[in-house]
């Protein structure tokens, strides 16, 4: 009918997951999450943040790999263009290090038009130690998702190995996470992958509920 918008019931939902990776530790994570996201048949966007360092200073730091990304870099678009964003960064005495800052700093054309209200998000981290900033580095990220209207969904403890204990390992009620050392010469464990694709599953399901049943209505 004249005037009437159309939807398109059939559409997949679209998840974009947006990391940055100094050292390989989140990148590691986040191909877990993607693969469990694709798992549920949704649309999964990969994203890398870009890197602000130069490559003279990244060198002095035994890193540079976040200079030659595998995936296209994020912009505010491919966030307005997602129903759910799942968010990966290390964290930097408990919080987002600065290029992903460099990314919320760039979104304020969709704060000030609401592209981000409504829309979900989770995410994932990586740390020194057992004590690093796991839940912190999240929390602290809260105001950006509240000032966006984002819809935070954490995993709980949803898959047990959230509350495993046996050995050293990531992960929380928030989300995934790894521990790498303050050295970073710790890769994530097979159960902090485990989680991490868990996530994506999830987070994915989660989602797709939640669109499905909008368009419905």
């Amino acid at each position: 009918m004249d005037g009437l918008i159309s939807i398109d019931r059939s559409a997949k939902p679209i998840i974009a997951v947006v990391f940055y990776s100094t050292y390989g530790h989140i990148g590691a994570l986040a191909e877990s999450v993607i693969k469990g996201a694709e798992a549920t048949g949704v649309t999964v966007k990969p994203y890398f943040i870009e890197e602000t360092l130069p490559k003279e200073v990244l060198e002095k730091m035994y890193a540079g790999g976040s200079l030659s990304p595998k995936y296209p870099l994020a912009t505010p678009e491919a966030l307005k263009e997602a129903d759910g964003i799942i968010l990966g960064a290390p964290t930097r005495y408990g919080r987002v290090p600065a290029q992903v800052s460099a990314l919320f700093d760039r979104t304020g054309g969709l704060w000030a038009t609401g592209g981000l209200v409504g829309k979900f998000v989770s995410m994932f981290t990586s740390t020194a130690g057992q004590h690093s900033g796991h839940e912190t580095t999240v929390t602290t990220t809260f105001p950006f998702f509240a000032h966006h209207g984002l819809v935070y969904v954490p995993i709980g403890y949803s898959n047990p190995l959230v509350g495993e204990i046996e050995s050293v390992q990531g992960g929380s009620p928030y989300g995934a996470s790894t521990v790498a050392a303050s050295d970073g010469h710790l890769q994530p464990t097979a159960n902090d992958l485990a989680v991490a694709e868990h996530q994506g599953k999830y987070f994915s399901n989660f989602v797709a509920t939640f669109v499905k049943g909008k368009n419905a209505a």
